[in-house]
């Protein structure tokens, strides 16, 4: 049992102990705690650091009246170790918002480039199945095509008109080869050549080129704008995260943090206006941001509710085939046109005997990933989107209110507390609080803010011209509009709703009804069309089978194929 005498001395120690914090400031008799504190945040050498308080006649940011544990040297490690605090409770605040984006930003990508695969993959399935003697020859076209479009999506200087004319360009001497004017045989590539040239002029698919062109304007430029939006945001965050402060601020960063601790004060906090008035400061370039990000996180939601339809890449890219279908079909039935307006202008083909390449499609591709298969609603990029921009609507104040949130968080003492004003341990800070921004700080009694930071009016620039972009106010084209040159004869107003002529079913799952106008019956054939369809939960692909019948002259007329789907019908129509 401890005898009473022993009990009061142990509580005698312990009442001493608890008072050395509070009476360090007052006569402070060593600095091994600010040593070893020194030594351990800083890792820095002991060697040279006083032993016990003195004067400190060279200090320049931590004067005081009374005897320090700091020497100059210490002083500006100190200075160099407020910095790296500062920057890292920024980069720690923003963490949560940087990961957001940059994880959306890269499965957005890889989404996009799925979808790209699966829409070449539908086109070469169309081929194989459909058109198999021109498949082989078609797959050259039909890869560059989408890797083009892969190129525009993801930044690059491609011209969405040209790749699209391309395409058509390539295919048409093979449809004019193996469905208009068909044999065993193949014509010169010579001949070849000059049906390509000719394919704007005769205009043998119609006006499927042009609804092609827009509607991949439609949909490839805001997706494209999108990804470059979510790259720029991570942009403005690393460079808020990488702050290079200014000459005043890392000295009321020093004085804020670590000259409590030349007095001997190693666990102060300082005090919240305090704290306010510092980083505010600090920050007052970066608070410059808020209505610029804000109005970026709201024109990335607009944007993204305006994605849909022919507006979403998902839609366009997984119905392509279909155009690609509905435009080897136009030909096919306009063949006797087209085949007069080819005699005039690259004459009638020498032919050479060649065997015409089958489709070499790997079937088993097919059983792995590479046919039609039904896709989940909650997967959708646009569901994907609505998810991110629910997310990241939390964030639109996030520049406006940083200084504060820093300091309520991470770097204030507690309401009611003792804390450190700057110059002693005080019960309350009784200075004015200024506001945030450049203006406010023209009373801020602890950091004298000058003139304006290049890095953040430069990111402030960039983000000014991304909101462009997002809201379709840039100097290039209104909206999302392609004007093309007088060769491909398109000028879409993308400004407009979806209507039939654009193939929207809504849902994109390629539930589309066309209309095909034959408006040159021959004059010895009346053609009649069997179309075949094979269906699939989410997709229908259409066979297409020719018959020739002699009729009478008499027979003349205007045709009206109307393909409609029926979701659950497996038949067989003949017009």
């Amino acid at each position: 049992m401890m005898d009473a005498q022993t009990w009061r001395v142990g509580c005698r120690c312990l009442l001493l102990l608890a008072l050395v914090g509070f009476t360090r400031s007052e006569g402070m008799q060593s600095c091994e705690e600010v040593r070893k504190l020194f030594q351990w945040r800083l890792v820095g050498p002991v060697r040279g650091l006083p032993d016990s308080p003195r004067a400190g006649p060279d200090l320049q940011v931590c004067v005081a009246k009374k005897p320090t544990c700091c020497t100059r040297k210490m002083e500006e490690r100190y200075q160099i170790a407020a910095r790296q605090d500062m920057q890292q409770v920024l980069q720690t605040s923003s963490s949560a918002l940087k990961f957001l984006i940059s994880r959306n930003a890269a499965a957005f990508q890889e989404t996009l480039e799925t979808l790209i695969r699966q829409a070449e993959n539908y086109t070469s399935i169309l081929f194989c199945n459909t058109y198999r003697n021109m498949a082989l020859e078609a797959a050259a076209s039909i890869q560059e095509f989408f890797t083009d479009v892969g190129l525009f999506l993801f930044g690059a200087d491609v011209n969405p008109e040209e790749f699209v004319n391309r395409f058509f360009d390539s295919l048409f001497p093979l449809v004019y080869n193996h469905l208009i004017n068909p044999g065993v045989t193949d014509s010169s590539l010579e001949y070849s050549e000059c049906i390509r040239m000719a394919r704007r002029d005769i205009g043998p698919f119609g006006n499927i080129p042009q609804r092609v062109l827009g509607q991949m304007g439609r949909s490839l430029l805001p997706s494209r704008t999108f990804l470059q939006a979510l790259n720029l945001g991570i942009e403005v965050i690393n460079t808020t995260d990488h702050l290079r402060f200014s000459k005043e601020c890392s000295r009321a960063l020093l004085r804020m943090q670590y000259c409590p601790h030349c007095q001997g004060l190693t666990f102060s906090k300082p005090c919240m206006g305090y704290c306010l008035n510092v980083v505010r400061g600090c920050l007052a370039h970066v608070a410059e941001l808020h209505p610029h990000w804000h109005t970026y996180i709201q024109s990335l939601e607009e944007l993204s509710d305006a994605m849909h339809g022919t507006y979403d890449v998902e839609h366009v890219l997984l119905n392509f085939h279909l155009l690609v279908n509905d435009a080897v079909m136009q030909a096919h039935l306009d063949g006797q046109t087209i085949l007069e307006q080819v005699y005039k202008i690259c004459g009638r083909p020498v032919r050479k005997p060649t065997q015409s390449p089958r489709c070499s499609f790997d079937g088993s591709k097919e059983k792995h990933g590479m046919k039609i298969s039904t896709r989940n609603g909650e997967e959708t990029l646009a569901n994907r989107r609505k998810e991110f921009i629910n997310s990241l609507r939390l964030y639109r104040t996030f520049y406006g209110g940083l200084a504060d949130q820093l300091c309520v968080n991470e770097l204030a003492a507690g309401d009611g507390r003792p804390c450190w004003s700057g110059e002693d341990i005080v019960k309350s800070y009784t200075q004015r609080v200024v506001g945030n921004g450049i203006k406010a700080q023209s009373g801020n009694p602890e950091v004298k803010v000058k003139g304006t930071d290049p890095v953040i009016n430069q990111i402030i620039d960039k983000l000014k011209h991304v909101i462009q972009l997002l809201q379709g106010r840039s100097p290039k084209p209104n909206k999302w509009e392609l004007h093309t040159g007088s060769g491909g004869g398109v000028d879409e107003q993308l400004s407009g709703d979806c209507d039939d002529e654009d193939g929207c079913g809504g849902s994109g799952s390629g539930e589309v009804k066309r209309t095909l106008k034959i408006t040159d019956c021959s004059q010895h054939h009346l053609r009649f069309l069997i179309f075949e369809k094979a269906s699939t939960q989410s997709q229908t692909f259409y066979h297409l089978y020719s018959q020739l019948f002699s009729v009478p002259q008499t027979a003349y007329c205007i045709i009206i194929a109307l393909i409609i789907w029926f979701p659950d019908t497996d038949s067989t129509t003949q017009l």
